[in-house]
């Protein structure tokens, strides 16, 4: 005979996804770690992503990110899969857009599930794939008066 548990914390969330967003506004990190608080959730991974003063060897002094109309919605296709595939109790993604300076948060991604080991590989997997496919170019402008376009996050 199959084992089977049934704890409520280890059945499927109802809604997994919490926090789906493009801001024009500054990030909160408090916002997306509340966002997917969950009692049967033993294990949090979050990644906050900033703006470095640096790239490729060149010091950057300011940056904007731009993005598709379709980001938000390829965002949550992204985290509908990472759901599938992985046991997550919560999840939340917010990207940034506008002009940034060095320091500020460009993403902040957390993914809650039962356990550490799990919470890591699906918040991996998030940023991971939110950095591949959405559609959000980087606009570098840097202190030698140069600039460049980079692809997603």
């Amino acid at each position: 005979m199959a084992h089977t548990n049934d704890h409520p914390g280890e059945q499927a969330a109802q809604d997994p996804i919490k926090l789906i967003g493009i801001r024009e506004t500054p990030l909160s990190v408090d916002e997306v770690f509340q966002a997917v608080g969950d009692d049967a959730a033993g294990g949090v991974a979050l990644f906050v992503g900033t703006v470095r003063n640096h790239d490729g060897g060149a010091d950057v002094d300011a940056l904007g990110y731009s993005c598709h109309p379709s980001a938000e919605a390829e965002m949550r296709r992204i985290a509908e899969k990472v759901v599938a595939d992985h046991p997550v109790r919560a999840l939340a993604a917010v990207h940034r857009v506008g002009d940034l300076r060095v320091g500020d948060l460009a993403v902040v991604v957390a993914v809650a599930c039962p356990h550490r080991a799990e919470a890591f590989d699906a918040c991996r997997k998030l940023i991971d794939d939110l950095k591949h496919e959405v559609p959000i170019w980087k606009h570098q402008k840097f202190s030698d008066g140069t600039e460049e376009w980079v692809g997603a996050c």
